[in-house]
């Protein structure tokens, strides 16, 4: 055996340095997880600031020890790699590893051991934990706002279908995948707006919107059979005429009148609410600001003065005032401004203002990832022959858009995590029915475990996002 040198462990006597190692480090852990967990402290007989330090110094030397690099052992390389690169880095290290051991019994007993879940009414919440009752009993109201409960079958079916439509693209065939960008910009938005605006809605013009989709569907299955040259005639008359067939000749509005055709129960937008309120605020806001910005961030860069100085103004106003604001001015001052006969819904209005501030965001990030192209990349389009928009859509954006999908993918978080603040106009999304919930006489004091709940929500959905940004920069990634 070599002299061993515990302050410079090497490969030499590598097993004598790692065993020790590893027996300080997990009787540290020890000593913490028995104190957390059991109230047993081994280091009493010890004075009071050696026996609160000992465990961060056996710990230190013990990860002092293994801290051997290029030891041939591929786990103890990447816990040096990881988490042991100096002394620093194992000091912090066991600092997390200590507090995460300590927070665990506290946040066990009031997350499980101690909390409630049976019952109905707040009698059974007496013990230390949390109250899951209250989340049981109200869960309904958080999922769905104030919709009565006999039209919520409405809202499930809706983000069912548009699930189904939106995971269109994943088995379309490599004939159709050039529509795809199509689809999903321009055709997949309108339909979704239809379809919850008016299945949601319901009421008499839920017919129109009924119409629109069987005419559709019957159109879709018939063109199957139509021969190619014929196919452009065929989807511009024939959907058209199987709506007016529908609506003026077998479903005339005076069989509605009669009574003898009931329309889905009209439910106004206030109504909405809770998780359900979160998702199509998002998912429209989402859909509608990335076109709006890439024209804006095109726009900023246009040799056109009139384009280019309303998109800065436009981008600077958004981005100089702040959300709230625009949101307030769209549900109070806005109607002001419009004709006496003319409506347009406070949802409508919400999400429109909401698009139209982050899409200023939008267009920056974008305009940053337009910037970071070579200038050889436009020099090249164009020595092809291709004119603005071919150069830009075949050659410019693909690229730039690759470069700034981290960008992005955060404006889309922020806006996900802004959508609580439409409770200032009156709308009540899952945050906002959190609020309504806590100040009930009969549910008074259970605030924590609503805040607990809309936070483990948001993470899951925020979460989701993250990773699938993070998939499309692997799946698009170029550099080796």
């Amino acid at each position: 055996m070599n002299k061993l040198n515990f302050l410079q462990p090497d490969k030499n006597n590598i097993y004598t340095y790692l065993y020790t190692g590893i027996i300080l480090v997990s009787l540290s852990i020890f000593i913490v997880f028995l104190n957390s967990f059991f109230s047993r402290d081994l280091t009493s007989f010890l004075p009071g600031t050696i026996s609160f330090l000992l465990p961060l110094i056996l710990g230190f030397v013990g990860l002092h020890l293994i801290r051997i690099e290029y030891s041939g052992i591929k786990f103890l390389d990447v816990v040096n790699k990881n988490i042991n690169t100096n002394s620093f880095n194992a000091f912090l290290s066991l600092l997390i590893v200590f507090v995460v051991i300590k927070s665990l019994p506290p946040l066990l007993s009031w997350f499980i051991l101690d909390a409630s879940i049976a019952g109905d009414s707040k009698d059974v919440c007496t013990g230390t934990g949390a109250c899951w009752t209250y989340i049981k009993i109200w869960f309904n109201r958080f999922m769905y706002g104030m919709y009565p409960n006999a039209e919520q079958w409405r809202i499930n079916l809706s983000f069912i279908a548009l699930a189904f439509l939106g995971t269109i693209g994943f088995f379309a065939t490599e004939k159709f995948k050039k529509y795809l960008t199509l689809y999903y910009v321009v055709v997949y938005p309108v339909i979704a707006f239809f379809f919850i605006f008016f299945f949601i809605s319901g009421g008499p013009i839920f017919f129109d919107f009924s119409y629109g989709i069987i005419a559709s569907v019957l159109s879709i299955i018939i063109g199957f059979f139509i021969p190619p040259k014929f196919k452009m005639y065929y989807f511009i008359i024939v959907p058209i005429t199987l709506y007016i067939l529908l609506k003026y000749v077998f479903f005339y509005e005076e069989l509605i009148e009669l009574g003898k055709l009931e329309a889905l129960e009209w439910v106004e937008t206030g109504a909405w609410g809770g998780l359900s309120l979160t998702f199509i605020v998002s998912f429209f806001c989402l859909i509608f600001c990335f076109p709006i910005g890439l024209f804006l961030s095109l726009g900023r860069r246009s040799d056109f003065p009139i384009i280019k100085y309303i998109s800065i103004g436009m981008i600077e106003f958004w981005r100089g005032v702040p959300l709230i604001t625009v949101l307030f001015m769209s549900s109070v001052m806005f109607p002001m401004f419009l004709p006496e006969d003319m409506f347009i819904d406070k949802l409508v209005r919400v999400i429109i203002a909401i698009s139209l501030f982050e899409a200023a965001y939008v267009a920056e990030v974008i305009r940053g990832g337009l910037q970071a192209l070579p200038r050889g990349q436009y020099d090249a389009a164009k020595s092809l022959g291709m004119g603005y928009w071919k150069m830009h859509i075949l050659v410019i954006l693909p690229q730039a858009l690759k470069l700034v999908i981290p960008g992005i993918a955060n404006t889309f978080l922020a806006l996900v995590k802004d959508t609580p603040l439409i409770f200032v106009v009156g709308l009540l999304e899952i945050v906002g029915m959190l609020n309504l919930a806590k100040t009930n006489p009969e549910w008074l004091g259970f605030a924590m475990e609503g805040y607990v709940f809309a936070s483990v929500l948001f993470f899951i959905i925020c979460y989701a996002m993250s990773k699938y940004s993070y998939n499309l920069e692997q799946k698009y990634k170029t550099e080796r």
